[in-house]
């Protein structure tokens, strides 16, 4: 039986869904893939034209009815997997595609049911997964050593008050459990100094820190947009909104260090080898974000930055040096209780 939802894709907003639809160029036709398929906003709009095709994945059971309605209105071009986007080579198989796109946010329809307990303010179960996670948000707080909490507070929220902040969990489920978002979130106000001219909710850095690690965030990342410059024919655009500082960084790193535009740290040093097949052509290190006209419908907008990079002609050699580049990260994420 699927979750019940109350027409989830009227809340949400596709974020900077015009300049993701002109990059595509999706009036030429061909074949796309959407790797947050979430509300289907990028999808509804990529099958407005007639010679497109669309494959969308998505880890969160929460949207299978929106799926389901796109694909009885388009039964011979759009289809719907229910998987992480690391996985997506394995849906297109020896096909090429001709773009391929990933919106990092944290979607409405996730934030907006308070059951799932992304929302500061629920005062639901710690949860937090978006879908096909081994773990939960309330066995990650409970569970791990006060030195693995501090590492993921610290290093994938960038949270700087990360010690004070685990001191106070440590403390506090000794006594009793904490099972709930407001327990939590409580926890984190009495342990962070108050500060005025900050907007930012308090809670903002270490939710973003467990969310990241329940769900694998940056694992996903990195073997996503390999997988996705994989299957990408030549001349087909790799799309990516980011939404925090480290993801945009793994980005950006990813387009200019695989990229024909790559120059040498250094005529003393030896060109790196991918520079002789770079996985993409020259990238311009562009980046575009929100209008305000978008920011004042949609403000969780604000934070985005849209960059998009080109598949070169060249064979697909396996870009180890961002595995080696971000290992720390990946290394945290494959921490277990």
């Amino acid at each position: 039986m699927n979750p019940p939802i109350s027409s989830p894709e009227f809340s949400h907003f596709p974020v900077m869904l015009d300049e993701v639809i002109n990059i595509c160029s999706p009036d030429k036709g061909g074949v796309y893939i959407d790797c947050t398929f979430g509300g289907g906003g990028y999808s509804k709009r990529l099958l407005n034209f007639s010679k497109t095709k669309v494959i969308a994945l998505d880890r969160d059971e929460f949207i299978l009815n929106i799926s389901k309605k796109l694909q009885k209105k388009y039964p011979n071009r759009f289809s719907f997997h229910k998987i992480k986007f690391s996985e997506l080579h394995t849906i297109v198989g020896n096909k090429q595609v001709d773009a391929v796109i990933f919106d990092l946010g944290l979607s409405s329809i996730q934030l907006n049911n308070l059951e799932r307990g992304f929302s500061f303010n629920s005062k639901a179960s710690l949860d937090m997964s978006m879908g096909l996670s081994k773990t939960s948000a309330e066995e990650v707080i409970n569970n791990f050593s006060e030195q693995g909490l501090r590492s993921i507070i610290k290093i994938l929220g960038e949270e700087r008050e990360a010690s004070r902040i685990v001191k106070n969990i440590i403390k506090t489920r000794q006594i009793k459990k904490i099972t709930k978002v407001d327990q939590l979130v409580e926890i984190i106000k009495k342990s962070k100094k108050k500060n005025y001219k900050n907007k930012i909710n308090p809670s903002t850095k270490t939710f973003q820190a467990l969310r990241i690690f329940v769900n694998k965030e940056i694992t996903e990342l990195v073997t996503g947009i390999i997988n996705a410059t994989k299957v990408l024919k030549p001349g087909g655009k790799i799309l990516i909104v980011s939404f925090h500082s480290l993801e945009d960084r793994i980005v950006k790193y990813f387009f200019r260090n695989f990229s024909s535009s790559q120059s040498n740290p250094s005529r003393y040093l030896p060109e790196d080898k991918i520079s002789s097949t770079p996985l993409f052509d020259k990238y311009k290190n562009k980046i575009l974000r929100p209008s305000n006209l978008e920011i004042i419908k949609n403000p969780p907008s604000r934070s985005a930055k849209l960059r998009y990079a080109i598949r070169s002609k060249n064979k697909f050699i396996y870009p180890n040096g961002l595995l080696s580049k971000f290992k720390n990260y990946l290394d945290l994420e494959s921490l277990y209780v």
